[in-house]
């Protein structure tokens, strides 16, 4: 347990040092985004010591999404990692996909550049257009569809986007953080 939170803080430690030069002038604006996940977020509730940060930064023409990824302290290895359209205490759809494995890349994950399975990790990846897949099944009737980045966004900055991280031992998530932020502060 000591390693885990040693490892997620080096992690942290890593994401604030890269933030500012990722950000630039978006930070200041207002484009500044971050999650804490945690089991307790999840729907219904994981008990867990695992623990994630999802940092994001929406260009000033809203035309990407820059983000990191980091956890630790998983009880399984990760199988997949997304953003979802939900508030909180609800499972809402995938709309875009951070990470995903071989046995995950043909559930419409649309591009991703990272392939997930370690129990701690960190990864960044920039979204566009081309990552936002369409809500489908049980969520369809929440009405985002490929490609549709400006209603991402718009659902990030109204905070009903969360970010995710699941594994074989709790494939409906283990860690789960609301994504907040920015109105020009970091809360």
């Amino acid at each position: 347990m000591r390693h885990a939170r040693r490892s997620l803080l080096m992690l942290a430690i890593l994401l604030v040092m890269t933030m500012p030069a990722m950000a630039g002038d978006d930070h200041r604006n207002g484009n500044h985004f971050h999650a804490r996940l945690i089991g307790y977020q999840e729907v219904p509730s994981v008990s867990t010591q695992a623990r994630g940060e999802f940092n994001a930064v929406i260009s000033a023409d809203e035309q990407r999404i820059d983000w990191t990824m980091a956890y630790s302290g998983l009880q399984a290895d990760a199988t997949q990692s997304h953003i979802h359209f939900g508030q909180r205490s609800v499972n809402g759809g995938i709309v875009i996909w951070l990470c995903q494995t071989p046995s995950t890349a043909g559930n419409n994950a649309g591009p991703t550049a990272h392939t997930c399975g370690a129990r701690s990790d960190s990864f960044s990846g920039t979204a566009t257009s081309a990552n936002v897949v369409a809500i489908t099944g049980a969520n369809a009737a929440q009405q985002i569809t490929a490609g549709e980045l400006a209603e991402v966004i718009a659902a990030i900055r109204a905070g009903v986007a969360y970010a995710n991280v699941h594994t074989a031992v709790s494939p409906g998530g283990e860690i789960r953080g609301q994504i907040q932020g920015g109105r020009g502060d970091d809360d």
